[in-house]
């Protein structure tokens, strides 16, 4: 998968998590094929999963984050100002943009800019244009943001099925 496809990718899913299992598309098992066990940096595709989450994290339309289930977490910018009319229903980290720095000593330090401090004012006013239900409607494909599950309430359902956090 080339670097632009991964950003493909996340635009045609809306929401991805970037190589952890759940309720929507992984981005590493994508590129994989399908299952990782273990950690994708030891997998025969490895590098190519780096290159395009490097990709996809760089992109200006995908917001990187840690919405689902604390995990890393792709959003699509197309779904920005629903989810910024429906902030309230997440806890505030789950929104803020993260990402790793390398240091000069090439340590990783974890990164974050809180919500809504990364969102630029053209969201903003789309999201205030957009009624609740509107924006709930957006999110609708995606169960896993349903305000139940948002705000980690101990179950969630995904594809029709319950599961346990």
């Amino acid at each position: 998968m080339r670097p632009e496809d991964a950003i493909a990718f996340v635009e045609r899913h809306g929401v991805v998590l970037q190589a952890a299992r759940g309720p929507v598309p992984s981005l590493a098992e994508a590129i994989a094929g399908g299952p990782i066990r273990g950690s994708w940096w030891g997998h025969s595709k490895g590098k190519e999963i780096f290159h395009a989450t490097e990709a996809v994290g760089e992109s200006p339309d995908v917001l990187v984050c840690k919405l689902i289930d604390g995990k890393i977490t792709y959003v699509h910018r197309r779904l920005w100002p629903a989810l910024v009319k429906l902030a309230g229903r997440f806890r505030k980290e789950q929104l803020a943009k993260v990402w790793d720095e390398h240091t000069a000593s090439g340590a990783h330090r974890a990164r974050r800019t809180p919500f809504p401090a990364w969102v630029p004012a053209e969201v903003m006013k789309q999201a205030a244009a957009l009624s609740v239900a509107e924006a709930e409607s957006i999110l609708s494909p995606w169960p896993a943001l349903s305000e139940r599950s948002a705000r980690g309430g101990g179950r969630s359902t995904a594809g029709g099925r319950t599961s346990r956090r």
